[in-house]
């Protein structure tokens, strides 16, 4: 199988509707389809502009009269990508007009393919397109993962009167510059460049060819050690305007709000039914379906925005199986009726019928270490609460073997802890919400980290084993107070689990470039030896620890591949080719309480 191939199905295969995974029993059927479907081709379709886009429309053989309409579009290939050719025919078969098509730029469609680049304007002329058709109700929903289902967030934002409903699924990468976070599409976060993840991706995808070109024949983890990063796509062979541009772009340039990034006064007017899952963007997801509801511009769009968060990684929410694995975790049976439910969601708001749908739940999330699906009338659940559990030691929290404790107790009188960062040989990645590395070393999930806890540039704090379950639910942060010898370097955390068995397997992480610790309109240097607050988002998950359980943490200045290394002199990082170590102090005492903010579930609440 190329790599090409193996990229598309791991990255998007399992967002078709009834896809199968490897192991345990399968994924709940997916209904049976009424009609046999037809399919005309190529149809090639003006925009405002004049460029034409290539698009296929199936419809239901045998059904006169206009119908309800799904529109899918893509950077993939329309022709062969299961993503959306599965699901194109399965509404068809359940009496929807479909229309999928190739984004601009990309094989059947005419044009110049840059991410996100004529979306704005060619979702609202697919939509005028579609709905002027005399087969088409003028009622049009949206489905698909990942690009395919950011595009929907794009749409969603155009406010165009014929978009009622969409599915977006593993979504959250269209976030851009709301509170907190600047991502865009998944390429930053905390002002760090997401480097496994963009160059798994973009070489292929993004690249100038008009089609896919094969990801370079390289040896990945030598390649990513290179430098510069800003022509690394191009030592590859794989040259990408899109890869230079987002390195180039400072987190708060307002040039991403006009590619149709997410901002905190987009207003939409449609129904939506948000799928993501927690080692994906989910946090991003919930936030999106927060904001909809809060800038709504109708009834519809205010009171429906519903979500479901799985365990799983990204676009792989339909294909959870009986047994499902994240990783080397095992989570267990995240199966429910997705496809009986995107049919019933369309079906209610594209064709009328009251069929229930509205009275699921808002909120469905799987809680991972209980193996349960939960539900909410609201995010966070209520009964979630903040609670700060604070880094203690007596300043040798080096490794696993030193004494690091976490614990609920405020902090008083405590040395510092001290770590040397070295860019030339960085923390390595190991699992969490990562996608389309392309690298089979780098997958997504919970994996074990006992052995990397010996390395002296990870501080490790750990609670005592829990006497009671502790369920964290809900967004987690953390306040770590640090003073370094370099203008600028990185604060990475990660959060984990220990089991009595001794395995340490990560829940969430997250990083911020210290430059950016006070806004990310407002950089700002270290002075030698002086303290500063740095917060790290750590995104949101739903995680049970049983009695006998540890919760721990990770402290660093580095997570790579998984994010680019901060060279530490105070540059731009991407241009440069040398680096300094920095010599990095965790501050936790009553003036400097280094903290995580956990979302803690009050049992009987």
């Amino acid at each position: 199988m190329s790599f090409l191939r193996v990229v598309v199905a791991a990255h998007l295969s399992v967002a078709t509707i009834g896809a199968q995974a490897p192991s345990g029993e399968p994924p709940f059927p997916r209904p049976a389809a009424r009609y046999e479907v037809d399919v005309e081709k190529d149809v090639m379709v003006p925009m405002r502009d004049g460029v034409r886009l290539a698009t296929d429309l199936y419809r239901p053989r045998g059904l006169s009269g206009a119908l309800p309409t799904v529109l899918i579009r893509l950077p993939y290939n329309k022709n062969t990508y299961g993503g959306a050719v599965n699901p194109a025919r399965f509404f068809a078969g359940h009496g929807y007009a479909v229309a999928v098509q190739d984004v601009r730029g990309k094989f059947g469609s005419e044009g110049l393919f840059k991410i996100y680049e004529g979306d704005v304007t060619d979702w609202s002329d697919m939509f005028t397109w579609l709905a002027a058709q005399p087969w088409s109700t003028g009622k049009i929903g949206t489905v698909g993962c990942s690009y395919l289902g950011e595009g929907q967030i794009v749409a969603a934002q155009q406010r165009h009167p014929n978009h009622i409903a969409a599915i977006p699924q593993a979504a959250g990468g269209n976030v851009g510059r709301v509170p907190g976070r600047r991502e865009f599409w998944g390429s930053v976060e905390g002002g760090a460049f997401a480097l496994s993840i963009n160059f798994g991706w973009m070489p292929m995808f993004a690249s100038i060819d008009k089609g896919a070109r094969p990801l370079p024949t390289l040896d990945f983890a030598e390649h990513f050690k290179t430098l510069p990063l800003i022509d690394m796509t191009e030592r590859a062979g794989s040259p990408s305007w899109d890869w230079r541009n987002f390195l180039e772009r400072s987190p708060d340039d307002p040039w991403w709000d006009a590619q149709g990034y997410l901002t905190p006064t987009d207003s939409v007017g449609i129904a939506a039914l948000h799928v993501s899952s927690w080692f994906d963007l989910a946090a991003e997801a919930l936030q999106e379906a927060e904001l909809f509801s809060r800038n709504a511009i109708s009834p519809r769009a205010r009171d429906n925005q519903y979500a479901i968060i799985s365990p799983t990684v990204h676009c792989s929410t339909e294909g959870a199986t009986s047994q499902t694995r994240v990783g080397e975790l095992m989570v267990g049976d995240a199966r429910l009726r997705f496809s009986e439910m995107y049919l019933k969601w369309f079906d209610y708001w594209l064709k009328g019928d009251q069929n229930g749908i509205l009275d699921m739940p808002k909120f469905q999330y799987y809680v991972i270490g209980r193996n349960v699906w939960k539900n909410s009338p609201v995010w966070p659940p209520r009964s979630s609460r903040e609670t700060s559990f604070y880094l203690h030691s007596a300043g040798r929290a080096n490794t696993a073997s030193g004494d690091g404790r976490l614990s609920t107790r405020a902090p008083s009188r405590e040395p510092v802890d001290t770590f040397t960062y070295d860019p030339a040989n960085p923390v390595p990645a190991r699992g969490g919400s990562i996608c389309c590395t392309g690298n089979p070393k780098d997958q997504p999930g919970s994996f074990n980290h006992a052995d990397l806890e010996s390395r002296p540039d990870i501080l490790v704090y750990t609670t005592d084993a829990l006497t009671t379950g502790m369920e964290l639910t809900g967004s987690l942060r953390a306040e770590v107070f640090l003073s370094s010898d370099v203008k600028d370097t990185d604060v990475t955390v990660k959060v984990l689990d220990v089991f009595p068995d001794g395995r340490v397997m990560n829940i969430l992480e997250g990083i911020t470039r210290v430059r950016y610790r006070d806004g990310f309109g407002t950089p700002r240097f270290m002075e030698a030896g002086k303290v500063y607050r740095v917060p790290v988002d750590l995104h949101a998950t739903s995680w049970y620890l049983p009695p006998g359980h540890k919760l721990r943490v990770h402290i660093s200045s580095s997570n790579f591949p998984r994010f680019d290394r901060n060279l530490n002199t105070g540059g731009r990082n991407y241009d440069e080719t040398s680096w300094v170590k920095a010599r990095n102090r965790i501050h936790h005492s009553a003036e400097y309480p280094s903290r995580l903010v956990l979302p803690v579930v009050q049992e009987g609440r």
